[in-house]
């Protein structure tokens, strides 16, 4: 999931849950702690190595073994890290950090939220390492769903609306035009990307922020609540969204088993997978011993889903050679959904491993994530890597193996 969903998730909790004392502290720990475990991504910034995130991502700072670990770190480096900051800016000084073990506590709700927000996208998040290196995936979320980001925000913009009678109509003025904004730019982008959406569901969402921001606050009521009561309803209606989430996702995946059982297809690896634009819409996919099934539907649709097989190249000596590349072994470990493509282009042959985790809605193009490798006519590996069109399209270039590569895989051969 995106990190600023993972801030605004642990200003939630950190409201909700700690701001009874040192309110402003508790509520910042609660807030890093919940966006820390992405500090990994540092790896993939400074590494020259074009697979590092699938390396480095989600791994020892995404796991519960070591989370105690950075939690009391965090909660030992907080005192006098803000001891010196109101040193140098006196505004601060008011500030009163928790205790440590309060402050551990807090730091351990944020990391784990971050954890578990993840481990329900389907990236894969290796929550045990590094006792265990597999990922847990529980395909609830999409990795960025506007739907539960309305839901951890709008609670909070409702408290702040509140909190000052006096500049309350202009405040949620203000934040129903954004928010409302923010719905139709969804919209305005959803469509391009094949994942759009009824004009009326903004209208729908609209009405909802406006009831939000503007009843409390006119009616006299929303004056009486306070923030972390405002906050402890978000939490609560955080928890139900998951839930649902939760509850459409076994209704997509027993999609998937009647088709699989229907056509007697031969399982590798099966799920259903979250997509744009709300948890009603869903890409089931199959990996089978001959390629994937895959198949994009709405649950409002009663029919069964249509699905589509793409099927692998028939083995070859490319092939052969790709899967005795130590990267290329690294992302079939890492691929949920592979596809194999072997064709000849230019003089050249490619051999191409997509990953159909995440569907492009207009299926224009090679998939997010995928790894491509050329070899001359004779089996040399001329150049390797993620098709620059593909996901993250600045971070994943492609490389040319170095000479010692090449003469090891040679040696090899």
């Amino acid at each position: 999931m995106d990190p600023i969903t993972h801030g605004i998730t642990g200003a939630l909790l950190g409201k909700g849950l700690f701001s009874k004392r040192e309110a402003k502290v508790a509520i910042f720990a609660a807030t890093l702690g919940a966006v820390f475990p992405d500090i990994d991504m540092v790896a993939e910034v400074v590494s020259r190595d074009p697979l590092a995130i699938v390396k480095y991502h989600r791994s020892i700072t995404h796991s519960f073994v070591a989370m105690p670990f950075f939690a009391m770190l965090l909660a030992a480096l907080t005192p006098p890290v803000l001891n010196w900051l109101k040193r140098r800016y006196p505004r601060l000084r008011d500030w009163q950090a928790p205790g440590f073990w309060m402050l551990t506590l807090i730091y351990t709700v944020g990391i784990a939220s971050h954890i578990i927000l993840d481990g329900m996208t389907s990236f894969g998040t290796r929550i045990w390492y590094p006792i265990s290196s597999e990922r847990v995936a529980w395909d609830m979320l999409f990795i960025v769903d506007f739907g539960f980001l309305a839901v951890i925000l709008s609670p909070q913009v409702a408290a702040w609306i509140c909190s000052d009678p006096a500049r309350s109509r202009r405040r949620a003025i203000r934040s129903w035009v954004l928010f409302t904004a923010v719905a139709l730019f969804v919209w305005a982008i959803a469509r391009p990307a094949g994942y759009g959406f009824h004009l009326w569901v903004v209208a729908l969402a609209s009405a909802i922020f406006a009831a939000l921001f503007f009843v409390p606050s006119m009616s006299g009521w929303g004056f009486q609540i306070s923030r972390a009561a405002w906050c402890q309803a978000g939490i609560v209606v955080m928890v139900a969204y998951l839930v649902g989430a939760g509850y459409f996702h076994h209704e997509a995946y027993l999609r998937v088993e009647k088709f699989a059982a229907r056509k007697d297809v031969a399982v590798d690896r099966m799920g259903a997978l979250p997509i744009p634009p709300s948890f009603l819409d869903w890409d089931d996919a199959i990996r089978s011993h001959h390629g994937v099934y895959e198949a994009q539907f709405d649950l409002r649709n009663p029919q069964p889903p249509d699905f589509r097989f793409i099927p692998d190249s028939p083995p070859d000596e490319f092939i052969a050679r790709a899967f005795k590349r130590p990267e290329v072994r690294l992302f079939w470990n890492f691929a949920r959904f592979p596809s194999i493509a072997s064709f000849s282009a230019h003089g050249e042959h490619v051999v191409e491993l997509g990953e159909n985790r995440y569907a492009d809605g207009m299926r224009h193009g090679p998939q997010p994530f995928t790894y491509e490798l050329i070899f001359d006519p004779d089996g040399k590996l001329l150049a390797e890597g993620w098709l620059t069109n593909g996901v993250l399209r600045k971070h994943l270039q492609r490389v040319v193996p170095s000479t010692a590569s090449a003469d090891s895989q040679k040696a090899s051969e």
